[in-house]
């Protein structure tokens, strides 16, 4: 008997269920750093030396081979590896210093940053929906960060260092972006991988941070549920769905971190940061849109425009 041909509303089915399934696993990712028993950046440092070989074997076998880059190309992959380094390093020391629900929005908050370099790049004001998701976040930000400031000041710092970490996470996008012009996006993504480990130990190191595990379960789930399967997850949706389906999609992660959170440390939100959160949330999903996008001008310019609707969340 024939086999009866995938229909459209199935794979957009098995598109969302991978979607819900990638957030769900990349929510997870703080509460693993948590759990491991060396230092936040060696944490890092584990999650893509672990996945590195996973990536590099999966690109492979896809037929790709590392023949045939450019000078100019092999820097640019050099500095995503480096930007994605600091920014683990900066998110990760972050994450043990304020809630498993503020490390994981603003963690993400590249999303709403990225635009920001769309309209530098392309010399146009924002749109009023953009306007409107710019002031929103805004908003929510200062609420969850003063409620962190009440709640106690080394929180406000780790507020800080998760959107000091969306900042070099824009920066990654960027690099990456222009990588993604000259070749797809798995082997970039795998060879940017490569890239950050070195600096990842060395930021370890001139911590002074614990490096070698006495327990390696955490950091295995680390490297399996953020760098792996929750982005291999993530990749796998960002093609098939459209970008506010994607952006309600990554309400999910701050959801699945807040209740970790709640269950494990009784890390309890207050009015004000649900608020907050909620504000965040919805302007993450408001540039989203493809009513947002500023594809064509960024087109036009060679930077890598449609890593705007390609991005994937951590």
């Amino acid at each position: 008997m024939a086999d009866t041909p995938t229909t459209p509303q199935a794979s957009h089915g098995l598109a969302f269920a991978a979607l819900i399934a990638g957030n769900i696993l990349l929510a997870f990712g703080p509460w693993f750093v948590r759990l491991t028993d060396v230092g936040p950046v060696a944490a890092g440092f584990w999650r893509v030396t672990l996945a590195a070989p996973v990536l590099i074997a999966a690109a492979l076998a896809g037929g790709w081979r590392p023949a045939g880059l450019s000078r100019g190309l092999w820097l640019m992959l050099a500095i995503s590896g480096v930007s994605f380094a600091a920014d683990l390093a900066s998110w990760h020391l972050g994450i043990l210093r304020t809630t498993l629900a503020n490390a994981t929005l603003f963690g993400n908050s590249a999303t709403l940053i990225f635009p920001l370099y769309g309209f530098l790049v392309a010399r146009a004001w924002p749109t009023r929906t953009q306007g409107i998701a710019l002031i929103l976040a805004a908003i929510g930000a200062a609420l969850l960060m003063g409620q962190s400031y009440s709640l106690n000041p080394r929180n406000l710092v780790g507020d800080l260092l998760c959107l000091f970490a969306g900042i070099l996470y824009t920066l990654y996008f960027i690099c990456m972006a222009r990588a993604r012009d000259t070749m797809p996006p798995l082997p970039a993504l795998a060879l940017a991988t490569i890239a950050s480990i070195l600096p990842l130990l060395v930021f370890a190191f001139a911590l002074g941070e614990r490096i070698l595990p006495g327990d390696w379960t955490p950091l295995i789930g680390l490297a399996l549920a953020s760098q792996v399967f929750g982005q291999g997850l993530m990749i796998y949706a960002l093609g098939q769905l459209p970008p506010l389906v994607i952006g309600l999609g990554l309400l999910t992660q701050p959801m699945v971190g807040a209740a970790i959170g709640w269950l494990i440390y009784d890390e309890r939100l207050g009015a004000a940061d649900w608020i907050g959160a909620v504000l965040v949330a919805v302007a993450l999903v408001l540039v989203r849109r493809p009513s947002s996008s500023v594809q064509p001008e960024l087109a036009s310019d060679g930077a890598g425009s449609r890593l705007v609707s390609e991005e994937t969340p951590r």
